[in-house]
């Protein structure tokens, strides 16, 4: 049998996004533009474009306008409209309705509880997870991250993740794997560890905030204590599911940006603009005279 289709995807997004202050004071850190688009957007754009139909967006206080981003905004299409303004640039923002949908966590208890609170709305399906902070940017041509996960998911089913190679001296930062068998991109999973020393990480794959899970872990989340960091943490309960369930790591085939630090998110605006067509040259131009 076929494993049944994603169709869903949770984004946890409530975080305070303390590292972007004062930035973040008001406007949500999801919120925050590369370039010409909020990060939120290039995930709903990655998911939209491996199939995905429903957005589930695990929110917090102060952070509605996520969801805002979404909907229509009657004054300002009606004036743009008025005034002749090419609408076509907020086609990207708009969304089936009842495929948007928000829940809170309203205490801040870690990625797996965040997870959790999507439960009622994942129900039965498997699942997709996007981490925005993440930016996974698609080689010219290619396809997105969580594009290239569906089609290897449609192939083995279970659980899988994304996983990327770092620096042994920086696993120390991250979720990473114990590899087992790998054949191209598809490596089997058969351990994760969260934040683990360098000299205790199993390997230097490290999970890259993207996911596709069966609904067994909501499951496991129930009842899940804290871990690392003191919250409830998604990679234990991923880690309680091998064995149990076919799982594996796709490593993508792509540029990925920790748009969660400031240095982060300047690079991938910066790679971003120059890869433009309407504004690289002039970007390359300014970069180069700034360097002088």
């Amino acid at each position: 049998m076929s494993p049944k289709p994603i169709r869903k995807a949770v984004f946890p997004v409530a975080g305070l996004g303390t590292r972007f202050l004062p930035a973040t004071k008001v406007v949500p850190k999801e919120l925050l533009p590369v370039v010409d688009r909020p990060l939120i957007q290039y995930a709903v754009d990655e998911a939209r474009e491996a199939g995905i139909e429903q957005m589930i967006f695990v929110t917090g206080r102060g952070k509605t306008g996520i969801v805002e981003h979404f909907d229509i905004a009657f004054e300002l299409e009606q004036t743009m409209g008025e005034r002749g303004k090419d609408l076509s640039v907020l086609d990207c923002t708009r969304a089936t309705p009842g495929d948007v949908i928000a829940v809170r966590q309203q205490v801040p208890l870690g990625l797996g509880h965040a997870i959790w609170c999507a439960r009622a709305i994942v129900g039965d399906e498997p699942f997709a997870i996007f981490l925005p902070d993440e930016l996974m940017v698609a080689r010219e041509g290619g396809s997105g991250c969580m594009k290239q996960m569906v089609e290897a998911y449609n192939e083995v089913g279970g659980n899988l993740i994304s996983v990327l190679e770092v620096p042994m001296d920086q696993v120390s930062s991250y979720g990473v794997i114990e590899p087992g068998p790998a054949s191209g991109a598809l490596t089997e999973v058969r351990g994760l560890v969260e934040k683990p020393a360098a000299a205790d990480a199993p390997s230097n794959k490290i999970v890259s905030g993207r996911y596709i899970l069966q609904p067994e872990v909501m499951r496991v989340l129930e009842t899940q204590g804290k871990g690392a960091g003191g919250e409830i943490q998604l990679t234990d309960a991923m880690a309680k599911m091998i064995g149990t369930q076919p799982f594996h790591a796709v490593t993508f085939d792509g540029a990925r940006y920790d748009c969660g630090s400031k240095i982060g998110f300047v690079e991938a605006t910066l790679a971003l603009a120059l890869a433009r067509e309407d504004m690289g040259a002039q970007v390359r131009a300014i970069a180069m005279d700034l360097l002088k």
